[in-house]
């Protein structure tokens, strides 16, 4: 197959979708299959990354409050392309502008929509849970459900890579969803990267001996990864035992953080770790990753962690929790920073080490994904 995969949130200083895309790239081609990834960018561009795939960009605005972020504003350009391309499958990245911009074009290929992104978690939940019911706040944002609610009706599937969101997504009316969980890099993460003196110099950065607790964060700075619940929780669970902290990651947030951790000598803020094989090292030598974020669609530094054979205190919504299952971690009430910090104090308590569960590969992940287009192609149309 020739898949587009539409993809608004690509950017090449991006995070995570944009590892998700090359290892699309990657491992399409191998798998038999043409990818083509088409982006928004200053203009037309074609970048190679082999025989079988490749990134185009067509002209396009660039986000007002994020300037390394593109969108999609042109809707017949957007057509013109994906005639161009002459796709056998389309995908679409974001659940906001551009899906209703392929809804409409009018060739026949089938289309998915892939859910990188939750937009009932990461605005309406979050901003206004603190106050209202969940019920209540659906209700007032219906128009936003109706909108999904439609996508599910113009896409063949809807993609998701975790179960709480698929089983909200159907709770609310939204057709076609399908899980599909994503899959990290087996061959880099892994238990054999645990390293010792890495694990002592984290410490050491933290201002603490060797024999205390180190836990990591990972994730960018964004008030939608929830920080300051992980933050409080390490200094609460810190007043028992030594904790450690360090948090990985870039973004506007960072002063404000720097501000909550209000001088702490064993919470620390570091920039991420570009070299790919550095960062598995880092994450493998931790005690425990700690996650606060209810919006992810997926969780991949928890994924990573739990490949590693590090246990995960995650909440108890949001994608990351289904990397606490089988016994790779602990859950506790999202938002809740006594409650994540009683997980906390709980996992360190564990008499044996949690159990490290097979970890799923990218490849295992596009296998599956790619299988299930092919069966839209060939005549079935949805996954109740």
């Amino acid at each position: 197959m020739r898949i587009v995969d539409v993809c608004a949130f690509y950017s090449p200083q991006g995070g995570g979708v944009r590892t998700y895309v090359e290892q699309k790239l990657k491992i399409g081609p191998e798998l038999g299959h043409e990818i083509v990834v088409l982006a928004p960018g200053d203009d037309h561009a074609v970048i190679e990354h082999g025989p079988a795939a490749r990134i185009v960009t067509i002209p396009s605005p660039r986000l007002a409050f994020d300037r390394k972020y593109w969108y999609f504003g042109d809707e017949p350009a957007l057509h013109a392309a994906l005639d161009a391309l002459d796709p056998d499958f389309v995908e679409v990245g974001s659940p906001w502008r551009s899906p209703s911009y392929v809804a409409r074009w009018q060739g026949n290929a089938p289309r998915a929509l892939v859910m990188h992104n939750d937009p009932f978690s990461v605005y309406a939940y979050r901003w206004l849970e603190p106050w209202l019911r969940r019920e209540t706040i659906d209700r007032r944002i219906d128009f936003l459900w109706q909108h999904m609610r439609k996508l599910g009706r113009d896409y063949d599937r809807v993609v998701c890579a975790s179960r709480e969101l698929r089983a909200r997504l159907a709770r609310g009316g939204v057709a076609g969803t399908a899980l599909h969980p994503m899959g990290i890099d087996t061959t880099l993460f892994g238990p054999q990267r645990r390293d010792p003196e890495v694990r002592r110099q984290l410490l050491a950065l933290c201002d603490l001996p060797e024999d205390a607790h180190l836990l990591i964060g990972v994730g960018r700075y964004g008030a939608e990864k929830r920080w300051p619940v992980a933050i409080d929780a390490v200094m609460r669970a810190g007043l028992t035992r030594p904790i450690g902290l360090v948090l990985i990651g870039e973004g506007g947030a960072a002063k404000r953080l720097t501000k909550h951790i209000a001088g702490n000598p064993h919470i620390h803020l570091l920039a991420p770790e570009r070299n790919r094989l550095r960062f598995a090292t880092i994450l493998a030598s931790a005690d425990a990753l700690i996650h606060a974020s209810t919006s992810e669609t997926f969780g991949m530094a928890p994924a990573e962690a739990r490949a590693c054979g590090v246990p995960v205190i995650v909440p108890d919504e949001g994608g990351a929790a289904d990397h606490a299952a089988d016994g790779a971690g602990l859950t506790y009430r999202a938002g809740d920073a006594l409650a994540a910090a009683e997980a906390i104090l709980a996992l360190l308590d564990q008499s044996r080490p949690l159990r490290t569960p097979h970890a799923r590969s990218m490849r295992d992940h596009f296998t599956a994904l790619f299988a299930d287009y092919e069966r839209i192609r060939e005549g079935e149309r949805r996954v109740a």
